[in-house]
């Protein structure tokens, strides 16, 4: 069968996503925590930078419902700088560490390096989200097929410190589903497994707020990848720009509309940084949606 065979014209959801020991069961949607152990996220930068902070957000993340934690140790917001590989190394491998030995938690590593995916896994990682979409790193495919983690592939136009350089587009959602297209092809031929990727349109990067507003409205025509859809607009910035919110903390009402509309929309997955109440919410859409109870 040809690369392009294994896509799923028809745009229904597949019923799960597998990780190296993971299962995501996507029956229902399902909350992907945020966790930065960086001193410059936009939003919670320097609270978790040492693993005892970082074990104590975890477990306030299970509580709340967490199905996923996502630990990153390279702010990713626009203008960020990249962070040397081994500083990212020492911020994330003893992270991922503590929580797989504390947590029974699927874990995801938020990295485009492949070094630091390589060692993350290792580590007790079960997931690889790569901003860049395998674009930033031409060894990550093989990394990560190697260590049999599953992969989260986002759609960027460049690294975080020009992202924001170049949001125009002919038709936004035709890019977004090209690219993620490509990167699937180079996934699969790397000998990534299908049922183990999942797609992110990459809101809040390289595209403006109009744009990021366009994805949203158009994000069920995602679901001709056949692959889970994973959306993040957790407190970002075009959230803060439509309801004139600078502080990202301020954003919580703005981020839940857009899980309830994602909900609507095919997504599975939410990354997120307020737990409970994005899981409530996407759990409630779904309810209305499909007339069942909420877990």
């Amino acid at each position: 069968m040809s690369v392009t065979g294994l896509y799923n014209k028809g745009g229904e959801q597949p019923p799960l996503l597998l990780g190296r020991t993971a299962c995501l069961d996507l029956t229902r949607p399902r909350i992907m925590a945020v966790l930065n152990v960086t001193p410059d996220s936009f939003s919670d930068g320097g609270k978790h930078n040492s693993v005892d902070a970082a074990l104590y957000r975890v477990a306030q993340m299970v509580e709340e419902g967490a199905d996923l934690v996502d630990i990153g140790g390279e702010s990713t917001r626009p203008g960020a700088a990249a962070v040397p590989e081994e500083q990212e190394l020492q911020r994330v491998v003893p992270v991922v560490e503590a929580v797989r030995d504390r947590f029974d938690l699927a874990i995801s590593v938020d990295s485009s390096k492949s070094v630091v995916a390589r060692a993350a896994v290792a580590a007790g990682a079960d997931f690889v989200n790569d901003i860049s979409g395998l674009s930033f790193d031409q060894q990550m495919a093989a990394t990560v097929a190697q260590s049999g983690a599953g992969l989260f592939l986002m759609h960027t136009r460049g690294r975080p410190d020009q992202m924001q350089h170049q949001t125009d587009y002919t038709d936004v959602m035709v890019e977004v589903i090209t690219c993620l297209r490509n990167s699937m092809d180079k996934a699969i031929s790397a000998g990534i497994l299908p049922v183990k990727i999942a797609v992110d349109p990459g809101i809040g990067f390289g595209k403006s707020v109009e744009g990021n507003l366009e994805l949203l409205q158009r994000l069920d025509e995602l679901l001709v990848l056949g692959r889970p859809v994973l959306l993040g607009t957790s407190r970002k910035s075009f959230i803060g720009r439509v309801l004139q919110q600078p502080d990202p903390r301020e954003r919580l009402y703005g981020t839940l509309a857009t899980v309830a509309l994602g909900v609507a929309s095919g997504a599975r997955i939410f990354r997120v940084h307020d737990v409970r109440a994005a899981r409530e919410t996407a759990l409630m859409a779904w309810a209305v949606l499909h007339g069942i109870e909420a877990e």
